[in-house]
């Protein structure tokens, strides 16, 4: 109920307006969201590698309408892209479709996108194509795949476990060699074509990340990153990897900038790899309420801290 609530929220435009001009919303989405400006995000960049955990970068904002507000998304990816070769910075990039024309004009989107995946090529980088509601699945995907083909190594996507196709899709990908993101979901879906338990998603979950972890191509395997903080689940990973003898090297946690940042820094002690996903920008609204959504307890979080002003 509550997370329906909060997904509902999250698509009103009065409230969005009214939230991300107000001194308010500001403050609450400073738990997690990592400031205004791209200074503000190359900021906190350098903190998290500071204590030994990468980072992808995240310029918020989706469903632009014009192809001026698609290239000026790009432009702000272009910057982080050189700023992150130009300080050596641990970290990438992850980048929305609809917040680069993928809305009225897929050829634009993946003009841009490609652009993006080209530039980080020469800066030996990456870009992570983010998944948003199954209305995009197969279209970003299979624009993953044809910029894979050109950049190997070079660009990678986002499944969603809560979906019923993503096993194949899963499998699709990983014999390309491309690597993927696995995360739950955030978006309201229907339950004819996503699981409506949790405990459902969380298994499914568990059977993906496994397969990720082991996969073998002619013994080479596909470096994926294991995108959760639900503790239970990486305690599962943790025991996996080391009853299988996976190494370390082999694949990345993933977390979300604020959250569970205690669970973030022990992993990273113990010699996980484990990057930070950090986004910043004006338009954080959608981003604020789908985290929200997704934990009860970042909602108690926000309203012990407002009780405490």
């Amino acid at each position: 109920m509550l997370r329906s609530a909060f997904i509902a929220l999250s698509q009103s435009k009065k409230l969005r307006a009214f939230s991300e001009r107000s001194a308010i919303g500001r403050k609450l989405s400073g738990r997690f969201v990592a400031g205004m400006t791209v200074e503000d995000a190359l900021a906190a960049c350098r903190r998290v590698n500071r204590e030994g955990i990468a980072v992808s970068l995240d310029s918020l904002g989706e469903s632009v309408t014009s192809e001026a507000e698609a290239r000026a998304s790009a432009a702000i990816y272009h910057q982080l892209l050189d700023a992150i070769q130009e300080e050596g910075l641990n970290a990438n990039v992850s980048v929305k479709l609809s917040q680069v024309g993928m809305d009225f004009d897929p050829a634009l989107a993946e003009r841009i996108v490609g652009e993006m995946v080209e530039h980080a090529d020469a800066a030996d980088s990456f870009v992570r194509i983010d998944m948003e509601g199954s209305p995009y699945t197969e279209a970003t995907i299979a624009m993953t795949e044809r910029l894979a083909a050109r950049f190997p190594g070079r660009v990678g996507t986002v499944l969603q476990a809560y979906l019923f196709r993503t096993e194949g899709d899963a499998e699709r990908l990983l014999a390309q060699g491309i690597r993927i993101r696995l995360c739950k979901g955030a978006y309201k879906e229907s339950p004819e074509i996503a699981f409506p338990l949790k405990s459902d998603v969380d298994a499914n979950y568990v059977k993906l990340m496994k397969r990720m972890a082991t996969y073998s191509n002619n013994g080479t395997g596909v470096f994926c990153g294991i995108a959760t903080h639900d503790e239970a689940i990486v305690e599962a990973m943790r025991a996996f990897v080391r009853e299988q003898h996976v190494p370390k090297t082999a694949f990345e946690f993933q977390m979300l900038y604020g959250v569970r940042r205690d669970l973030q820094l022990r992993l990273a002690a113990e010699g996980y790899n484990v990057r930070c996903y950090v986004p910043y920008g004006t338009q954080w609204y959608p981003y604020f309420m789908r985290r929200l959504a997704e934990r009860p307890a970042n909602v108690l979080f926000l309203l012990a801290n407002l009780l405490r002003r």
